[in-house]
């Protein structure tokens, strides 16, 4: 879906409110309360009451829609720029554009990253390259993989000749065994062919990879490709958020990731998007510390 289209079809807080009904009941409606299928017209526009216990449920209620402190058309139109946009938008540039508190704007945007996650159910396949990198660069005078105040990146990208495919990457505390484990059993398939640099906490992942291989990084020269990788996405943070707290690091990489990985479809992010806001219960935001852009 382009401007143009999305212009087209989404014009009231009407239209919007259709789409998310035929979202949510795609599959039919079944009520929460006591399960019956049979309805009739709730008491607002398309709402739907239960013919049993006459329960009448809005489009919204119990999606990442519930509750919006604006309009559902400026919504959408938000979760549109976010997902179309090459580098996405700042809450200060949505704050600005849509005339909205930069803090409302974010609150919005946090569950939007949110339902940006991955699903988990394409794990990484072929040459896959994995690495960790800091989020601000090293503190003076420590070396090795020491994380102090910094916040601590790992990455894995598919390799394909001379480009590049599919990526993941997760914030974590340390660089060792069990957490390096934990973010390859996620995202990258077993039987890939997956090459790290001489990190010590890469060698007792060879029993569950047997096709993990080590390089000297040589500077980074054996992995250009991730670290170039690494340096856009780096520059994506620095040059749109200028900061990201640790606390939020992660909805932050969700929201990269998901346009990345979908970067020869993004006629379909959209709808991809909220459908998962559609599908997925409303998120609590862990802080009332408001410090990211």
């Amino acid at each position: 879906m382009n401007s143009i289209k999305f212009n087209q079809y989404f014009k009231t807080d009407e239209d919007c409110l259709k789409y998310i009904a035929d979202l949510k009941w795609e599959q039919g409606y079944t009520c929460k309360r006591c399960g019956s299928r049979k309805y009739i017209k709730g008491s607002k526009p398309y709402n739907r009451r239960c013919l049993k216990c006459k329960y009448n449920e809005s489009p919204t209620a119990g999606t990442m829609f519930d509750k919006v402190k604006f309009s559902l058309l400026i919504a959408f139109h938000i979760i549109f720029k976010i997902v179309t946009k090459k580098k996405g938008m700042s809450t200060l540039e949505l704050s600005r554009e849509f005339d909205l508190r930069q803090k409302t704007c974010w609150s919005f945007k946090w569950k939007i990253q949110q339902a940006m996650q991955s699903s988990l159910q394409n794990p990484l396949t072929g040459e896959v390259h994995v690495d960790e990198f800091w989020i601000g660069g090293p503190e003076e005078e420590k070396r090795g993989r020491s994380l102090g105040s910094k916040k601590m990146i790992v990455v894995a990208l598919e390799v394909i000749g001379k480009s590049v495919g599919r990526a993941y990457a997760e914030i974590i505390e340390n660089a060792n065994a069990k957490e390096l484990g934990d973010f390859m059993r996620k995202y990258i398939d077993k039987k890939a062919h997956v090459v790290t640099d001489e990190w010590r906490g890469y060698l007792p992942l060879k029993k569950e990879y047997p096709h993990l291989v080590q390089l000297k990084s040589e500077t980074g020269r054996n992995f250009k490709e991730v670290h170039i990788h690494i340096m856009n996405m780096k520059g994506w943070l620095r040059g749109i958020h200028h900061h990201c707290s640790k606390e939020h690091m992660q909805g932050y990489l969700n929201e990269y990731y998901y346009r990345y990985n979908r970067r020869n479809h993004l006629g379909t992010t959209f709808d991809l998007l909220v459908k998962r806001m559609v599908k997925n219960q409303p998120n609590r935001i862990k802080s009332t510390k408001f410090r990211d852009n």
